[in-house]
């Protein structure tokens, strides 16, 4: 029998295994990175739109609200000064929640863009002084 060319397909079907555990390892990590940013920009936007308390009302009734307007403006502004856009933003009552999505492209694997998507939600609070 006539081996020849055995160990070359051997090679070859090992060296596309290590490429492909190689491109999850690498890809999966830029996924992850993606994510945590993703969530960092929610979050921070959120911050940044629980801020726009209605103090008319805050004043006259003590009741915690936020103007939506104002809140969704606040998000836009962070979100946009950083190169980014929120997908939703929610307000409800004293409390916001802000979806961001980022697409990563992938280095190693042929799989087409990453998409993830972070949703934080952030509440406006009161300090007696």
């Amino acid at each position: 029998m006539n081996e020849r060319g055995a160990v070359s397909t051997f090679l070859a079907v090992i060296a596309l295994a290590l490429l492909m555990a190689a491109g999850l390892a690498i890809d999966g990590g830029r996924k992850v990175n993606a994510l945590r940013e993703a969530s960092q920009l929610a979050d921070n936007a959120a911050r940044a739109g629980a801020q726009a308390v209605d103090l008319d009302t805050l004043r006259t009734t003590g009741d915690l609200t936020l103007l939506s307007a104002d809140a969704a403006d606040r998000v836009d502004q962070y979100l946009t000064s950083l190169g980014h856009t929120a997908t939703e933003i929610t307000v409800i009552g004293d409390t916001i929640t802000v979806s961001v999505e980022l697409t990563v492209d992938p280095v190693l694997l042929p799989t087409g863009p990453i998409t993830v998507t972070a949703t934080e939600t952030a509440g406006a609070i009161t300090q007696e002084p």
